[in-house]
């Protein structure tokens, strides 16, 4: 297997959102995320270069998303959920941005793994219908894959 990380490819993944306004809204504007292609039911973004579409799912009621939950270094992760792994700077900045937007966090930002091999800094948030996203980031990168 070739070394991903010099080569890494754009990642992509399509998810179910309640509504395609709110999705452009909370993608585009709050997470920054360029537009790509669209239709009336899905439209394309760009998530620190890799490919996310979001699909309308018009029976998608997010109070009902009851997500699983896997107990990690003490917190409840939500499962299913998605994300990228960002620079520090890129993930203080991101952090202020959604704490100025007011997004309430499943996960509050913090280091997990304070100490250990494969420390770094995550959050978990939803979005408004309801998936789950992560952003970590490492101060040292060669921590990704650490046993």
């Amino acid at each position: 297997m070739e070394d991903t990380m010099s080569i890494l490819r754009p990642f992509h993944i399509a998810f179910p959102v309640r509504d395609i306004k709110e999705a452009r809204e909370f993608y585009g504007k709050i997470l920054g995320c360029p537009e790509g292609r669209s239709a009336d039911d899905w439209v394309d973004f760009n998530l620190y270069g890799h490919q996310i579409v979001a699909h309308y799912k018009p029976s998608l009621d997010s109070s009902q998303n009851t997500l699983h939950q896997n107990p990690v270094d003490g917190q409840d992760v939500p499962v299913p959920h998605f994300g990228i792994v960002l620079t520090m700077d890129d993930w203080k900045a991101l952090r202020n941005k959604l704490i100025d937007a007011n997004i309430r966090f499943k996960i509050e930002p913090y280091i997990r793994f304070e100490g250990e091999v494969g420390e770094q800094a995550t959050m978990f948030f939803l979005d408004p219908s309801g998936n789950a996203l992560e952003f970590k980031a490492f101060q040292d990168l060669s921590q990704l894959f650490a046993k």
